[in-house]
């Protein structure tokens, strides 16, 4: 396009059995800005790269990352898979994989970018599985609400019993290490330009900019709204009670060491 575009990822590890499905979800505008930032380039109609072409460069790319990291011994391998540390039987693994088609999905939204946003922001801050999925905890270990994604209509809403420590063991696979980011941003939509290039983009693409919110007119505006009764420490927003729990019976300690058997 000879453009530099944006792109913004967040890191989706879980199916809805709690399973390890690693994937990121991307959104890319439509065009980007040219070198000199002196006009849009908007990319073709119906059309923004060849899905084909990404494909294979996508595998190229992802298969070189992969060897590289089992040359430099940052792959172990366990049970059935043991065989493959060694480097020859390791390669010879790889070679099926370059033959067959990689899939690389995109796809215009048929909604709308609010309606995709609105999608993307529900995995942005939440854990693999909600509470509300969650049925009961029992001898048997823990049962929980699920949806197999092959099968249509009623019947793919399902539920499903772990022994608790194989729940527990899918819950953890999807806590990321200390320090990594889930959501990314590249180009035009990186933190350290983001605010100068879209306001750029705006102003290229001729659309209006963000209403700024309305500051109040006088002194008196603030006793009109009442002030929330929670305030969160650290982004100063209102918390809102969605639940009380009444008080229930005092949990009694266990006796100390002095007490009598």
């Amino acid at each position: 396009m000879g453009a530099r575009i944006g792109t913004t990822l967040v890191l989706h590890t879980w199916g809805s059995a709690l399973t390890h499905h690693p994937h990121v979800h991307g959104i890319v505008p439509g065009g980007g800005l040219a070198p000199h930032t002196d006009r849009w380039v908007a990319c073709k109609p119906g059309f923004f790269l060849p899905v084909r072409v990404l494909s294979r460069l996508f595998r190229r790319r992802f298969l070189e990352e992969l060897q590289n990291a089992h040359r430099n011994g940052q792959l172990k391998f366990f049970g059935e898979h043991v065989d493959l540390a060694d480097a020859k039987a390791f390669a010879d693994w790889l070679v099926p994989m370059r033959q067959c088609e990689w899939i690389v999905y995109a796809k215009r939204p048929f909604s709308g970018p609010k309606q995709v946003l609105a999608y993307l922001s529900r995995y942005t801050h939440r854990v693999a599985i909600a509470n509300s999925r969650l049925l009961a905890l029992d001898d048997r270990g823990v049962t929980f609400r699920w949806k197999d994604y092959r099968e249509h209509g009623r019947s793919r809403y399902k539920t499903m019993t772990l022994k608790t420590d194989e729940f527990m063991r899918r819950f953890l696979l999807h806590v990321l290490p200390s320090g990594f980011h889930r959501i990314r941003h590249y180009g035009l939509l990186a933190n350290a330009n983001r605010k100068n290039d879209i306001a750029t983009a705006r102003e290229l693409l001729h659309q209006p900019a963000p209403t700024p919110p309305l500051a109040p007119a006088d002194g008196n505006a603030d006793r009109d709204c009442p002030r929330p009764t929670f305030v969160c420490r650290h982004c100063g927003a209102p918390m809102l009670v969605i639940e009380t729990f009444a008080r229930a019976q005092h949990i009694r300690g266990p006796p100390g060491p002095s007490a009598a058997p």
